[in-house]
């Protein structure tokens, strides 16, 4: 309930929590004093949410300074000039502020839990994407705690440290040692103090954060005012190992406000780093200025210590995003009016050199430092804390769902911490700081994602009440982040995306099944039907066509081989399981079938098919038959072919208990066994007709759901709908890997036989009817799969004494040729079996000879209304004609001429005949010809299916 809707179950647990606050427990008095320990006890158990400012508007603030407002504006300046540093602040806020809208989007569409951005994307991308995500936002953020810790390392020591190369300290503050070790002992004494501070809980951090926003705040009103108090001056230059020699200068002028320094800073001016010896480019300073851009989720990470997330989200980011750009462009401008182009390139802590006292701008640098350590371990641990929730990972992440009395998961915390130790031994983060901000345009780009999926979806429960984005917006917020992480660097960002793969290929296989929803169910949905209404049913042509199957199922647990044979002949074309259950809703307190839906969908995915599900509820089965032919399928994608398990009364097997059946069918049997027992599948399925287990049901007695008549009706009204139609028998005990190996080691190969004429009409053996190139490309689409390809296709003549056998086998092979199928033609002679045909066709004339005569008339005038085709096709009308001799004997030669057995085979199935109390014959006769033939498809075609024509 909770996560099928997020939005309402947080509503009603605030309500009821609301409400507990104020019921007082079972057994006591009503009415408590505001100061007794109960209430007392009460508080500490609800912890007190964040507001707008502490939660979301100082950590984005902080996050987005860090010390790029200290060291880096004058460097984007100098290099770039003021024209090309505006482009580049309004470029970058551009980039931002497109998935800062995507943020607000999805923020203010339900309810959010712990975990910001990973929250966002993995309940609208679902889990594959979103832990995909996570991982790397979390990794992120543990590189860049680890990356700002360093920093304030570095910005201490050069301070205070004592230098390393020996030389003698320049100030008396200079106390510190330096080295590899005293940096990491130093490093490890900050996170211990981030740890600290995270542990207690996000309101001491919050408080700790406001007291460092107070510092940076102090410090920025400090230089804005130096600009202005603080009289022209001449400043020392760093020292520079790129930089020696008389040639350059050592020191540079602070001029205030004049219009030739105005004018020199305009233009852009690359030059050679003096801290890297890099040659720097307008990329190579965008990618620096843009780090400083990367801290808009600073805020969104603490969704779950919010007082109201979807309220504090997008306001305190778009005031965190509008105050940031407001100061860093008014600082690029006083800047600009005031510092030569040489103190700007190579003099990055200018602005301490120019401040009314210096240690303000050190003491600035040092918290602002500070902060973002602390926002990036806390950050980390929350995202840690809902991944662990999520289960994505199994038991690997469950310790770091343990939480404390005021809900701070401090085992989450402490992991975080822990691995950001590990990433300190590693002494400098040069290389890694690029792949962070990598990392972070990553996750923007995913959010842009995920508010472009719910958009392009359009479903009905996406609408937030923020409504200033579009699909535009989100668009050019992924074009953005996607520049911006190839300029950065191409290489980590090739790497990053292709491990967001391999890690999005992890979740996909191994975790569970959430019931978050996926957004890609509902982006599906809409592309289906817009192409559906595209597939125009009056621009079908025959060169396209491809079987669309019908199967209807009796019962799942003795049509396994059947279901996952006809998945082999469908070639991509709809493959619907369609289920009659006999009953009258009228009569019934509800739908029977909503409830089977969940078992039938199972059985799809244990056999590993492509199929879909249609179950109807009807007080016959031929009448459940017609409303799945009716109804079944939508648009151009219905099915034109029923498929029937074919009538007798021999008794099922239950083969759904027996996973050989499978596709995904291990033949290590001890595997097998140990597979069954960790994950029985299960289905709800009724027992089988014959069972131990159940009584017989129905009016028959038998068990059986309906008599031959209706069966044969079946077949009838198909046809009449003109639908193919498909009978299949003997596959109850199909294994199709059973049946592609040869029974011998002898047999090297595997046959599928072909019967292309009608055995009931021994007068017509007419090859090139519509149904015998049905039956025909039927087998060719068998021939084409995968695991049917190396089974080669046997086609069988039948043909008489005196006709020509070479011209027929002759005819048949060039027809084959046209058709582009590979089939290896048989003569059969049938002789014999004709012979009892029409010697039982003498004997009947002889006994009713003036019947006889009054039914011929009959037949001429019914004749000559019929073309040869359905003549052909059709049941005989004299089908009391056909002794059983003459079809044993055909059944015979079947089974001779097919030397060794076959896998399959295809025969040619009549109409029914028109007279429905010739049914029964009809269902006899068909028993006989196919009886002992192992699996049999009886195939009738009414479409034309095959063209020689490009």
């Amino acid at each position: 309930m909770a996560e099928r809707t997020p939005l309402l179950h947080y509503r009603l647990s605030t309500s009821v929590n609301e409400s507990d606050r104020r019921m007082p427990p079972a057994g006591q008095a009503p009415e408590q004093r505001p100061g007794t320990p109960r209430q007392k006890s009460n508080q500490q158990r609800q912890p007190k949410k964040l507001s707008v400012f502490f939660g979301v508007v100082i950590p984005t603030l902080l996050s987005m300074f860090s010390v790029v407002v200290f060291l880096r504006i004058g460097f984007v300046v100098g290099q770039s000039g003021l024209y090309q540093a505006i482009g580049m602040f309004l470029v970058a806020y551009f980039i931002i502020s497109m998935t800062v809208l995507s943020v607000c989007a999805i923020s203010t569409n339900g309810a959010l839990d712990a975990g910001g951005a990973y929250y966002m994307i993995s309940r609208a991308l679902g889990p594959e994407f979103g832990g995909s995500i996570g991982i790397m936002f979390f990794f992120a953020n543990v590189c860049g705690c680890a990356l700002f810790v360093l920093g304030l390392v570095e910005a201490i020591v050069a301070t205070f440290g004592v230098p390393e190369d020996g030389t003698l300290p320049t100030s008396h503050f200079q106390v510190l040692p330096s080295g590899y070790w005293w940096s990491l002992l130093y490093g490890t004494a900050i996170a211990l103090l981030c740890l600290l501070v995270c542990l207690v809980g996000a309101h001491i951090y919050a408080k700790a954060t406001f007291v460092i926003f107070l510092f940076v705040m102090f410090v920025l009103g400090t230089i804005f005012v130096s600009f202005f108090a603080v009289r022209p001056r001449t400043i020392t230059l760093p020292s520079s190992a790129f930089f020696n020699g008389s040639e350059f200068p050592t020191t540079a002028n602070f001029t205030g406000f004049k219009l030739d320094t105005l004018l020199g800073n305009l233009k852009a001016d690359y030059v050679v780093d003096y801290t890297t010896g890099n040659m720097m480019t307008f990329a190579t300073v965008f990618a620096v200025m843009f780090n400083g851009c990367t801290g808009i989720m600073a805020g969104s990470n603490m969704s779950g210590e919010l007082t109201n997330p979807s309220y504090s989200i997008p306001r305190g980011t778009i005031t965190a995003v509008i105050f940031t750009f407001i100061i860093y462009n008014l600082l690029t401008v006083l800047v600009a009016c005031s510092c030569d182009r040489i103190l700007l390139q190579r003099d990055n802590s200018f602005l301490r050199d120019i401040n009314i006292w210096n240690p303000f701008v050190t003491v600035g640098v040092y918290s602002s430092t500070l902060s973002a350590a602390m926002s990036n371990l806390i950050g980390g641990s929350r995202i840690l804390y809902a991944l662990a929730k999520d289960d994505l990972f199994g038991k690997v992440l469950s310790p770091a769902k343990k939480t404390s009395h005021s809900g701070n998961p401090w085992v989450s915390v402490l992991i975080t911490w822990f691995l950001v130790q590990l990433v300190l031994f590693s002494g400098k983060l040069n290389t890694i700081a690029s792949i962070v901000t990598i990392f972070f345009l990553l996750v923007y780009a995913a959010v842009d994602l995920a508010c472009l999926a719910l958009e392009w979806a359009s479903a009905p429960n996406f609408r937030p009440t923020f409504r200033y984005f579009t699909w535009h917006t989100c668009v050019l917020g992924i074009v953005g982040c996607a520049i911006m992480m190839f300029l950065i660097n191409a290489i980590y960002a090739s790497a990053s995306i292709a491990f967001m793969l391999l890690l999005l290929l992890v979740i996909h296989y191994l975790s569970p099944t959430s019931s978050w929803g996926y957004i890609s169910q509902a982006l599906i949905f809409h592309q289906v039907r817009k192409y559906l209404l595209m597939l125009d049913v009056r621009k079908d042509h025959v060169k396209f066509w491809r079987p669309q199957v019908l199967l209807m199922v009796s019962n799942p647990r003795s049509s396994v081989g059947l279901i996952t044979f006809i998945n082999d002949i469908k070639k991509s074309g709809l493959y619907v399981l369609g289920h009659v259950q006999l009953g009258d809703l009228n009569t019934l307190p509800s739908d029977p079938l909503q409830s089977q839906y969940d078992s039938w969908l199972s059985l799809v995915d244990h056999l590993n098919i492509k199929a879909f599900v249609n179950l109807t509820l009807s007080d016959t089965v031929r009448h459940g038959v017609q409303h799945l032919l009716f109804i079944s399928g939508l648009g151009g994608m219905r099915p034109n072919t029923l498929v029937l398990g074919f009538y007798d009364d021999c008794l099922p097997k239950d083969r759904l208990i027996d996973p050989t059946n499978s596709n995904n069918y291990c033949m290590n049997s001890t595997d097998h066994v140990e597979d069954q027992e960790e994950q029985p599948p299960m289905f709800h399925f009724a027992s089988l007709r014959g069972s131990a287990d159940r009584q017989d049901y129905g009016d028959f007695g038998d068990g059986k759901a309906l008599r031959s008549q209706e069966y044969v009706s079946i077949i009838a009204d198909a046809m009449k709908m003109s639908k193919n139609v498909v009978l299949a028998r003997y596959f109850n005990n199909f294994d199709r890997a059973q049946a592609l190996s040869p029974p011998a080691p002898s047999q090297k190969r595997v046959y599928v036989d072909v019967w292309p004429v009608n055995l009931l009409r021994p007068d017509s053996c007419s090859y090139v009817d519509t149904c015998s190139l049905f039956l025909l490309q039927l087998a060719c689409i068998l021939n084409m799969v995968r695991s049917w390809r190396k089974a080669r296709l046997r086609l069988f003549l039948c043909v008489e004494e005196g006709r020509s056998v070479r011209g027929s086998e002759a005819k048949l092979g060039q027809l084959l040729k046209e058709l582009r199928i590979k089939a290896q033609v048989y003569p059969v002679p049938w002789d014999h079996q004709v012979a009892l045909h029409w010697q039982r066709q003498g004997e009947w004339a002889k006994k009713s000879q003036s019947h006889d005569e009054n039914e011929q008339n009959q037949l001429g005038a019914v004749k000559e209304e019929e073309n040869e085709e359905e003549y052909v096709n059709s049941f005989p009308s004299n089908a009391t004609r056909l002794s059983d001799e003459y079809l044993s004997a055909v059944n015979k030669l079947i089974k001779e001429a097919a030397k060794p057995a076959p896998a399959v085979r295809f025969l040619y199935l009549p109409r029914p005949p028109a007279d429905t109390q010739r049914y029964n014959t009809y269902l006899h006769h068909l028993e006989l010809l196919t009886e002992d033939l192992g699996p049999t498809l009886l195939i009738h075609g009414v479409t034309p299916v095959i063209t020689t024509d490009l």
